[in-house]
């Protein structure tokens, strides 16, 4: 049913393009203006809604940077219940600065980390306190002019018709991959087709000569709520309930099936605000699991979401991921970054 009514909305899905096209157009001809700054500003973005990798490649540009203090990251910080721009603490709740800043900010505490939804605004107030800004969802956000554009498209996203919102999920038009200055095809099987891979090498192509590569998930050593070393049970010995509030949770969900005795999965919308009610829910469901080892398995991004005493009160674990360069291409694609994040010479 929801597949006839996004067909039906097809007529919306033209003028959606088209009003797209047009803004785009607007600003390649100056018509409106882009602020450009004078230190390297890198942006992370797709073409498509959600479920692409954007805070995974933050994370991977940070590490690949060493967690250089002089690298702030800024972000919308959607999900969050305040405006304006914040600077992102490690005490903050999701509300208070949305989810993935928040887990960026924990993981990288030296890194200063901060939300705007007005992307200029919020460079201007940390120019101050940075040396480059490293931008997270992004990419058409045209009032801003980046040096530097890392375009995501999640691998199962190009193997389907790439129609505009509202029948598809793109929110942009696929020509406008001429403006990044890398592409990285995400989420990729573990063993990549010859043919696919030059299939889709030839559709971004057509569009665009940015350097191209693919990436996959890497799955890390599954980890208490606390980040203590509190051992888990034998995953082969162990029932879990799999809680997420992800756009595309399916490859952790497939994943972890492998790795379970049983695996029971709640699904939340990408972002999801978990309620007293849901929190109920979510314990009735983990009391009906069987066996002798049972626990609750989130996303590192919905266990920022999660409140503290749910978390003292439940065996809560979560899986982190990384995006891995495929094809031996890392080594390249780390030296595009640190040449992108270097200051140009005045």
């Amino acid at each position: 049913m929801i597949l006839l009514i996004r067909w039906l909305l097809f007529p919306f899905s033209l003028l959606y393009a088209s009003v797209v096209w047009l803004r785009n157009r607007l600003y390649d001809l100056h018509v409106l203006k882009s602020t450009s700054f004078q230190i390297p500003v890198v942006v992370i973005g797709n073409l498509a809604v959600g479920g692409t990798g954007k805070s995974p490649m933050v994370e991977y540009v940070l590490r690949t940077l060493k967690s250089s203090s002089d690298v702030a990251v800024l972000s919308r910080g959607y999900g969050r219940k305040t405006k304006g721009f914040r600077d992102v603490r490690i005490d903050d709740e999701a509300f208070q600065s949305g989810d993935e800043p928040l887990q960026i900010k924990r993981k990288f505490p030296e890194i200063t980390v901060a939300v705007c939804e007005n992307r200029v605004q919020g460079i201007q107030q940390l120019l101050p306190h940075c040396k480059a800004v490293l931008l997270d969802d992004a990419y058409q956000h045209r009032a801003l002019k980046p040096s530097f554009s890392i375009l995501l498209f999640d691998y199962q996203s190009l193997l389907q018709p790439m129609l505009p919102l509202p029948t598809g999920n793109f929110r942009d038009v696929l020509r406008e991959t001429a403006r990044a200055h890398c592409i990285v095809v995400t989420k990729c099987p573990e063993i990549l087709d010859a043919t696919v891979k030059s299939a889709i090498t030839a559709k971004l192509g057509r569009h665009s000569q940015a350097p191209l590569f693919f990436s996959k998930i890497a799955y890390q050593a599954i980890q208490h709520s606390t980040g203590h070393s509190t051992a888990a049970p034998p995953l082969a010995e162990t029932t879990a309930l799999l809680v997420t509030g992800i756009a595309k949770p399916e490859p952790l969900r497939q994943y972890l099936e492998l790795k379970l005795k049983h695996l029971e999965h709640l699904r939340y919308g990408d972002h999801h605000p978990f309620t007293a009610a849901d929190l109920v829910d979510i314990a009735q469901q983990f009391h009906t699991l069987q066996g002798e080892h049972k626990i609750i398995i989130c996303t590192e991004k919905d266990l920022q979401r999660l409140p503290a005493p749910f978390l003292a009160q439940y065996p809560v674990y979560f899986v982190p991921i990384q995006q891995q360069i495929m094809f031996g291409d890392a080594p390249v694609f780390d030296q595009l970054l640190k040449s992108a994040f270097r200051p140009s010479e005045v």
